[in-house]
């Protein structure tokens, strides 16, 4: 195969999943798991699907904490995943709800809106370090994207 068309192989999804589910806290499990069954194909290692795992739980309750704030279980996340012949996880979290006014701020470690509560401030950190690649969209009053990425193996499909 030549260089392009194994580019070309690398870019274009093996297999996706779509899900919309209320932003209730309970639920965070529920992105955890489908994300987890999801990857299993892939083999990954205990340590790679606890990376995973971790990553989307940190989004996910950021989505209700931070994107809905009061409106939790009023308003839905949309969870995105594909799966890529090179091994690539990447996985989207998306929330319609408050939005971030300054993205770069937002992802410095323990920065807070929330400092005298129980928020550390470390959501995005934690996505950080437990994948290869993170991603965040966002525009006030229109919701956040985050978009993590995570190698799982050599890619064996």
């Amino acid at each position: 195969m030549s260089a392009t068309a194994e580019k070309r192989k690398a870019k274009k999804a093996v297999d996706t999943f779509k899900l919309r589910f209320s932003a209730k806290s309970v639920n965070e499990s529920f992105a955890r798991m489908a994300v987890s069954a999801f990857v299993a194909r892939l083999d990954p290692t205990v340590s790679e699907l606890a990376d995973i795992k971790t990553a989307v739980s940190e989004a996910v309750t950021n989505c209700i904490v931070h994107g809905y704030k009061d409106a939790r279980g009023d308003a839905e996340i949309l969870l995105k995943g594909s799966i890529y012949a090179d091994g690539r996880v990447v996985i989207e979290i998306k929330d319609k709800g408050l939005g971030i006014e300054d993205v770069e701020t937002a992802m410095l470690p323990m920065y807070t809106t929330d400092p005298a509560g129980e928020r550390s401030g470390m959501g995005f950190t934690v996505m950080g370090a437990f994948c290869d690649g993170l991603k965040v969209r966002s525009a006030v009053g229109k919701g956040t994207t985050v978009v993590l990425t995570k190698k799982i193996g050599f890619g064996r499909l």
